[in-house]
């Protein structure tokens, strides 16, 4: 099958007074129609910026896009003119942003909002796209959606914002949906909602999925293979049910023993010994050697290359990368019988 969405080499550099940074490092990945990939990290491990890169929203100065192809359905976006990725942004790649209440607009009532996308980006004369605003708002469960249209943001909860954000994210049935942080800073029982409606749309309307997201529970739920960020680069990529049940890259091992069904017998959570290293001053090797219970001298030497290990996905760890050709050495590899 040919991916919606296909990510080569993305590479996004920034320009700052400690000179040039590499934010983004050689980061590949797709996705399918009707799958969902997740993209997890910790903050500033640059899930944000992707997304950001693949919208054709960075702001430059001081970003920008140094090397990579961003193809969707085959057609490079980053050879695009701006005038030509505003037509395909919100039409054939919408995004989530992460805070609902910053992303609307305050002085606009929600069914202008919503009118305004539909008239720009689907060409609808306003009454039928007042309609179809409310038949969005509608089909992402708005209570009271009729009374909602003329309702200012800062009326509304913080779950309702997210859905008016969904909606017109959806408004012009795009072909891939980027949502960042779709579910922070709502409560447990939003978060099922929010999350129950993505799936409705997606079985409906057959949509690629990115999740971007620091919530392991949430990616459980809905993903179906996941991409781990770590300081720029992706260290490992797998199916959800793979990376759960086998991590490989120690980086991965610790984001699991980090979750709260992890909690030990003394009722503390596992944590990740030290901090994220900042952009300028990155090691030479691989980036997560000093946090690392299994460093090697190695590891410190040079950067792992990302490398696919059959079935368990594809992982940048020498100790990964050992483990695995130590299976294969054995007289009957895993899956076979003498």
């Amino acid at each position: 099958m040919t991916p919606v969405l296909a990510v080569d080499g993305l590479t996004v550099e920034l320009d700052t007074r400690r000179g040039r940074l590499l934010a983004i490092d050689d980061v590949s990945f797709s996705v399918d129609a009707g799958e969902t990939l997740a993209i997890v990290g910790e903050s500033g491990c640059g899930k944000s910026l992707t997304a950001l890169a693949l919208m054709g929203l960075l702001p430059t100065p001081p970003a920008r896009i140094a090397a990579g192809q961003v193809r969707l359905a085959g057609r490079d976006l980053l050879g695009l003119s701006e005038r030509a990725m505003q037509a395909v942004r919100g039409r054939q790649v919408s995004m989530i942003f992460q805070d609902p209440m910053s992303s609307l607009n305050p002085v606009m009532t929600v069914g202008d909002q919503l009118i305004e996308s539909l008239r720009r980006h689907a060409g609808l004369p306003w009454r039928a796209a007042r309609r179809r605003a409310l038949e969005l708002l509608e089909q992402v469960n708005m209570p009271d959606a009729e009374r909602r249209m003329d309702e200012y943001p800062h009326r509304l909860s913080g779950g309702m914002c997210q859905r008016v954000m969904i909606a017109m994210a959806i408004s012009c049935e795009p072909q891939v949906l980027i949502a960042d942080e779709p579910t922070t800073a709502l409560d447990v029982t939003i978060q099922a909602q929010i999350l129950d409606l993505l799936r409705g749309l997606q079985q409906r309307t057959g949509l690629a999925l990115i999740l971007i997201t620091h919530d392991l529970g949430v990616v459980a739920e809905v993903a179906d293979r996941v991409a781990v960020m770590y300081a720029g680069r992706k260290v490992e990529e797998a199916s959800v049910a793979t990376l759960f049940s086998d991590p490989q890259h120690p980086y991965t091992q610790g984001l699991l023993r980090a979750t709260p069904s992890t909690v030990g017998a003394d009722g503390r959570l596992a944590d990740i010994p030290g901090m994220v290293p900042q952009l300028a001053d990155l090691p030479h090797g691989c980036a997560f050697a000093d946090r690392c219970a299994a460093v090697q001298s190695r590891c410190r030497a040079a950067r792992p290359p990302l490398t696919v290990l059959d079935d368990r996905g594809e992982v940048a760890c020498v100790v990964a990368h050992d483990r695995y050709k130590q299976r294969l050495a054995q007289p009957y590899p895993e899956g076979r019988r003498a």
